[in-house]
């Protein structure tokens, strides 16, 4: 059963606020808790009810699930677990491939972006403090388990990518189109704003602007249609 206390936690665990005072995240629902087990998260808690058939710390009732949901149809399972903020090791822009996110702040584009990340096995997403809550559940079931498997790091963007010696790479439409790209190994691609694009911060440091050739009408790209398709490029010309 659960206590008035343990109640109240769990309903502050929908803000950010609340999250970052208490160190702690919660994540609901059968598939993404199944799935962020099988990528190997450990949870500090997890409640459920008898309709969940996983694995489980603690036995609660549908109406105490109701309770403590954040979702208008609860579901069976719901897990807590602890923050670790990763941080960025000097040099480590220079190893591989990074996808930066530049104020990203639709939760749904971020969490598909780590999935993009998670596909192409990129070496890790930065994110600046304007993008979506890494954390939030929004951000975690967009991911589909891929939260669990990336290295995403929380980082002042301008300053990190002012220590890298790679090409830094920014989304633009007024960039050379990505086609025209040779292959690398190591490089950071930047993917601004939904509506403002990359901040003039950022637009400071990079090496070169690129962009998607338009061939119809649409005035631009999804945020995370426009990674993946960047991703898919230099993982093609440099394989």
């Amino acid at each position: 059963m659960l206590t008035r206390g343990q109640f109240q936690r769990l309903k502050e665990l929908k803000e950010k606020k609340h999250r970052e005072a208490l160190g702690l995240f919660v994540v609901e629902g059968e598939k993404v808790v199944s799935e962020l087990l099988a990528a190997g998260l450990v949870f500090s808690e997890i409640y459920a009810t008898a309709a969940w058939g996983g694995k489980r710390t603690e036995m609660i009732t549908e109406e105490e699930m109701a309770r403590a949901s954040h979702f208008p149809t609860p579901s069976s399972v719901l897990a807590v677990g602890e923050i670790q903020r990763k941080t960025l090791g000097a040099g480590e822009l220079n190893k591989g491939l990074t996808l930066a996110l530049d104020g990203v702040q639709d939760p749904g584009n971020v969490g598909t972006i780590l999935r993009i990340a998670d596909w192409f096995a990129l070496d890790r997403v930065l994110l600046s403090p304007t993008c979506a809550d890494l954390y939030s559940q929004k951000v975690i079931n967009a991911s589909m388990g891929s939260f669990a498997r990336v290295r995403s790091i929380a980082v002042n963007l301008p300053e990190a990518l002012g220590e890298a010696e790679v090409p830094i790479l920014g989304c633009d439409l007024e960039g050379d189109s990505v086609h025209s790209l040779a292959g690398l190994n190591a490089a950071v691609i930047v993917i601004g704003s939904e509506g403002r694009g990359i901040s003039g911060e950022v637009k400071a440091v990079l090496s070169k602007r690129i962009t998607i050739a338009r061939l119809g009408g649409a005035e631009s790209l999804n945020a995370a249609v426009a990674a993946g398709i960047v991703c898919d490029n230099l993982r093609r010309k440099s394989s």
